[in-house]
């Protein structure tokens, strides 16, 4: 995203070209109007890595530009990015300018803030790490007040904890999640906390039992399980499935049963197609469900063909979405069975042509 396009007074305008292009996607299904959800025009991201860029002794936060990947950017302010992101930026340039062990070799900076306060920067190297950068970065860590990550090929250093706390309060409730460090989290706090608010008011009163694939750390697990009776969460990645495990028990969640297993694998689980050692190994038994209600947040490319086999199952499918084109596709493929009932879009990242949407799925009589 060119900083050039960053302008708060054209955000309204550049958010409801958006919105019309979802209108546009579902044209021919006829569904309700979408609730629209905007971001905050600046300082709405939690996330933002730069390249560090040397010239001579000096060192500079760097981007690329999108219509010249060869051509260096220097970054002196990040207006997109939290408060706390722009408030450490120049401190940490600062830092590592003045000391040789922290600046030699350096590649890449990574920073990620919470909505709660918390702060972590990792910072990326071309040589192996040693006992002195080591010293260096938990000094820095301490005069910051910062968690502090070092990588280098086949190492990593951890100067306090590789995850932050985030907790944010949706319908009176202060859920807590565990974010680490080079995982997968929404990078706009806000519009996170809409999200969660709005799959909560969809999932209000349906009841029963819930599915939820691709929970990830379970971000919208310990919204969504106090409004079910049961829960059965399943999510791929080990570092997922720890920290939404983390999650589960800082809130007190205690009707959620987690599997490590992707989407096919439980579909093909819950079909009876196979049986899987993992589930009986985690005392899951797919019989004591009543599930009727699938909850999804898949990567870009959607729901394979198996789990579009067994959303058609459930009476409700609740659908979030990053990518427009795989989610019109998905409801085409559901058509025959369910009818989209409610609507929403939420711009995670403005001046960018990229959209969250969220739909709720409802199976025909």
């Amino acid at each position: 995203m060119p900083l050039s396009r960053i302008d708060p007074a054209r955000y309204s305008v550049l958010l409801a070209d958006k919105v019309e292009g979802f209108r546009r996607a579902f044209a021919d299904v006829g569904i309700p109007a979408p609730q629209v959800f905007a971001s905050q025009p600046l300082g709405y991201r939690l996330r933002a890595e730069f390249r560090m860029w040397h010239t001579n002794e000096r060192l500079d936060y760097a981007m690329f530009d999108p219509a010249d990947p060869r051509r260096v950017v220097p970054i002196e302010d990040f207006p997109p990015a939290a408060d706390a992101v722009r408030a450490l930026m120049p401190k940490l340039r600062a830092c590592l300018q003045a000391d040789e062990n922290l600046r030699r070799r350096i590649f890449q900076v990574e920073f990620l803030v919470t909505l709660k306060g918390e702060a972590l920067v990792s910072l990326i190297y071309h040589r192996r790490l040693d006992a002195e950068w080591e010293a260096a970065a938990q000094a820095l860590a301490a005069d910051f007040g910062v968690q502090v990550v070092g990588r280098s090929r086949g190492q990593k250093i951890v100067i306090g904890r590789d995850w932050l706390e985030e907790e944010v309060e949706v319908d009176g409730l202060r859920l807590r999640t565990c974010q680490i460090e080079g995982g997968f989290t929404q990078p706009n706090g806000e519009v996170n906390r809409a999200m969660l608010g709005w799959a909560r008011a969809q999932a209000a009163g349906l009841g029963g039992d819930l599915l939820e694939l691709y929970c990830g750390n379970g971000n919208f697990t310990v919204a969504l399980a106090p409004l079910f009776d049961k829960v059965l969460a399943t999510e791929l990645s080990k570092t997922s499935v720890a920290a939404a495990r983390w999650g589960l028990e800082a809130n007190g969640v205690s009707n959620v049963l987690l599997a490590r297993m992707a989407s096919n694998e439980i579909s093909a689980a819950i079909a009876r197609e196979r049986v899987f050692q993992r589930l009986q190994e985690q005392n899951i038994d797919l019989d004591t469900y009543r599930l009727s209600t699938l909850f999804v947040d898949p990567p870009r490319a959607g729901l394979d063909a198996a789990t579009l086999k067994l959303a058609r199952g459930f009476d409700h499918v609740l659908y979030i979405s990053c990518n427009l084109v795989t989610l019109r596709e998905n409801v085409s493929a559901l058509a025959s069975t369910h009818r989209v009932v409610a609507t929403a879009v939420f711009d995670q990242f403005p001046y960018t042509d990229h959209l969250e949407s969220g739909l709720l799925l409802e199976r025909c009589a």
